[in-house]
């Protein structure tokens, strides 16, 4: 069996699976609201996803107030474990990935949640680090990059933290073969993890019967007073002050953002992911939002009850990154840390077959 966190019996070697059927790779992200599984075969564009599921669980409902994971949010985590953990074994997948992130790491009891997890499911949870978060997320986008201009600013928006990661397009290491792609050699020229996300924004600023400019822009304050701080990428300004950078922001929040302003009936991936917004765009669909009661965006179809209490908070976030660090053009992402972990597993693989073909030679 494949060394990676996973669930026991469910995963076959590369060479076991059936003549003509490409193997499947799974990445699971358990995040302070989502928990997101993907399941794909290799391709020569990368790879081809076979299965896809999503379930907002909120783990980290009330970990800013408390500490700790509260029993009825591990419950929910672990139904939507439980069939991730179902489905990879329905693939019979040949490596998996499984993570946990900001929930896990800050909370009293995420190393317990963890050990219930793995008696409960089989699934072994790895948590992993601000820093390992920042590299996958960049490597999930990086079909995204636009290579004419000379860098990025890759803002994932998760639950519980948001990672920032400015990227020169100028370097080595965007276009490595399968085998040789590794997320740790990325030209990423800084990174910034804050203990924000949407739940923890949310709860801090709760919003009352109506949201109103003032405390949206309390929440747009706090989120810069956390960036603001942060000096490591001072020598990339030159270039966004130039406009010669673009933003990429992942987060179901800026998806939803992104919904808002194509005004779809329902949400399509394949109509958000990649498309690009400008700094007008954003702003004018943060507004739209503060003029929707709780119900009214609750009834948006690219929003729905899950997100309805988030969604702001997201906006929020966005825009202090972009009054901290101005671009002209803002690209949307329905990708990130489950593409990179999915790239990365494929090379590693590649790279085995590689070195076996290499010592089989006479």
């Amino acid at each position: 069996m494949d060394e990676a966190p996973s669930a026991p019996g469910a995963l076959r070697r590369a060479g076991e699976t059936s003549a003509g059927e490409p193997p499947c790779y799974a990445a699971l992200d358990l995040g302070t609201n989502n928990c997101r599984l993907l399941i794909a075969t290799p391709a020569s564009s990368g790879f081809r996803v076979v299965e896809a599921y999503s379930r907002i669980v909120r783990l980290g409902e009330g970990l800013s107030q408390t500490g700790r994971l509260s029993e009825h949010a591990m419950e929910r985590a672990l139904q939507a474990l439980k069939v991730s953990a179902e489905k990879v074994r329905r693939r019979r997948v040949v490596k998996l990935k499984a993570i946990a992130t900001q929930a896990c790491r800050s909370a009293a009891n995420g190393a317990e949640f963890i050990a219930r997890v793995a008696r409960e499911t089989g699934l072994r949870l790895q948590v992993i680090t601000p820093h390992e978060e920042a590299q996958l997320s960049v490597a999930g986008c990086l079909n995204l990059l636009d290579r004419e201009a000379d860098a990025a600013l890759v803002v994932d928006v998760g639950g519980g933290s948001t990672e920032l990661s400015w990227v020169d397009l100028n370097a080595g290491g965007l276009d490595e073969p399968p085998g040789q792609f590794a997320p740790g050699r990325l030209p990423i020229r800084a990174w910034l993890s804050i203990p924000i996300g949407v739940v923890t924004l949310a709860e801090r600023f709760p919003e009352g019967e109506q949201a109103t400019r003032a405390w949206f822009r309390a929440m747009v304050d706090t989120v810069k007073a956390e960036i603001a701080a942060f000096d490591r990428a001072d020598s990339m300004r030159p270039i966004f002050e130039a406009d010669r950078a673009h933003l990429i922001g992942t987060s179901g929040a800026i998806t939803s953002l992104a919904g808002l302003h194509l005004n779809l009936r329902r949400y399509d991936r394949s109509r958000v992911d990649g498309i690009w917004m400008h700094r007008d765009d954003c702003d004018a669909a943060a507004l739209r939002l503060l003029n929707l009661s709780p119900r009214e965006r609750a009834d948006q179809p690219c929003i729905g009850p899950d997100r309805a209490d988030l969604v702001l908070a997201g906006a929020a976030i966005l825009q202090a990154v972009q009054e901290l660090w101005p671009c002209s053009r803002v690209r949307v992402a329905d990708r990130g840390l489950r593409e990179g972990i999915l790239l990365s597993l494929m090379s590693q693989g590649a790279g085995r077959r590689r070195r076996r073909r290499r010592r089989s030679r006479p």
